[in-house]
C-alpha cells in the first residue's frame, strides 16, 4: 500500500500502534480539520487503512515523510 508524503505525516500525528484505533481517531477528528485540502487527505488516507489488512498495516514503516531537497542542515 502506498501512501503519500502528506498522508504518511498525518497518519504519525497519530498513535499507530493499532489500525482499527488510529481509523477511529482520524475519523473522530475529521470535523476538527478546517481545511478542505485536510479533509480530503484524511479522507484518501481512511479510504487506505480500511482496505489493508492488520498485518500490512504493522509492515509499514511509521516515519513522517519528507518531500524537499536536502539543504545540508540535518533538518528534514
Amino acid at each position: 500500500m502506498y501512501f503519500t508524503v502528506e498522508e504518511m505525516n498525518l497518519i504519525c500525528v497519530f498513535d499507530t500502534n493499532d489500525r482499527a484505533a488510529l481509523v477511529t481517531a482520524m475519523r473522530d477528528t475529521m470535523p476538527d480539520f478546517e481545511n478542505d485540502d485536510m479533509r480530503e487527505i484524511a479522507q484518501t488516507t481512511l479510504a487506505k487503512l480500511e482496505g489493508m489488512t492488520d498485518e500490512a498495516f504493522a509492515a509499514l514503516i511509521m516515519t513522517p515523510a519528507y518531500d524537499g531537497p536536502d539543504d545540508g542542515n540535518g533538518v528534514s
